[in-house]
């Protein structure tokens, strides 16, 4: 077996009978997201009322996750259960680019649905012209495919690096530490690298906390009435961002500071956050906290019934 062919995750092991533990809870997650995720796609596809930009772009995020954990957990859990944790460059590469294209989408969903909420209440008037259903369809296309290439061309430089290691730190293939194990120049990586973030994360995180301050701003000049809508519309959306951005910070701290003296258990917990956290309690909260999304899921379980 050549060296820098297979790469090996070691975190899977000596973990002992733990593993079935971890084994069933992985698998009542992964079912969880995908049970609550395709409710919440199937009844905004089914229901009419319910094709409108806010909706849609709930659908995405929904859809986002049901790809982003298709390439964690499948993976994860057949590890759990082998004797060798072993991963060719090549499959690790493709879980590398969808888990972080997974993760660069739903920065930019967020951002759109920042926007939406921004032209609703801001320039209401404007709305129906501004958020028509062509231009959704574009800026949704852009803000999946922009980031996804960014990541598609991170990938091909770090699978360009030669390797003078093959052991893997963590559950999953990670680009940082896929690049530390090179003993090749990597300022092309780290110089692109920085670009994608600054591109797909902090850009659309400025936009975001811009658009909330002028709703912000908007709904202290408004009618008791106006700010108990706005309200209604914004929170979900705001806690839906403060739990991705917590999450992928947590992600970020861990793997680029390596003086933090944590215990590698919570580490882990942590650093998996992003992957499990967004994608079971999105469709809660829009589901628990939108009537029309509510009335329809309650419609399909009683029709299955």
């Amino acid at each position: 077996m050549e060296n820098g062919t297979y790469l090996y995750l070691m975190l899977f092991e000596n973990i002992g009978y733990i593993k079935y533990t971890f084994f069933s809870l992985g698998i009542i997650l992964y079912c969880a997201i995908i049970f609550f995720n395709a409710f919440i796609i199937i009844a905004i596809c089914l229901e009419r009322t319910l094709h409108l930009p806010m909706y849609i772009l709930i659908a995405c995020l929904s859809i986002n996750s049901v790809f982003g954990t298709a390439a964690f957990f499948p993976r994860l859990l057949t590890d759990l259960l082998s004797d060798t944790h072993l991963v060719s460059r090549e499959a690790c590469f493709l879980q590398a680019f969808v888990i972080y294209s997974y993760a660069s989408n739903e920065n930019t969903t967020l951002m759109l649905m920042a926007f939406d909420r921004y032209v609703a209440i801001c320039k209401p008037l404007q709305y129906n012209s501004i958020m028509t259903p062509k231009i959704v369809s574009v800026l949704i296309a852009i803000s999946w495919i922009y980031p996804m290439l960014c990541i598609g061309i991170g990938g091909i430089l770090n699978a360009r690096l030669t390797m003078c290691g093959n052991k893997l730190w963590k559950v999953y293939c990670h680009n940082w530490e896929i690049v530390k194990l090179s003993c090749a120049n990597t300022i092309i990586n780290n110089v692109f690298g920085f670009f994608t973030v600054t591109t797909t994360v902090i850009m659309p995180l400025s936009f975001i906390l811009y658009s909330y301050v002028k709703i912000l701003i908007i709904c202290t000049k408004s009618s008791p009435e106006f700010r108990r809508k706005a309200y209604q519309t914004c929170i979900p959306h705001i806690v839906i961002l403060l739990n991705f951005s917590i999450a992928l910070f947590c992600e970020v701290t861990l793997s680029r500071v390596a003086t933090l003296d944590l215990p590698l258990s919570l580490s882990i917990i942590i650093s998996l956050q992003f992957l499990i956290v967004p994608p079971i309690l999105n469709p809660l909260v829009y589901g628990l906290n939108f009537p029309e999304i509510r009335k329809k899921i309650i419609c399909i379980i009683k029709a299955s019934k």
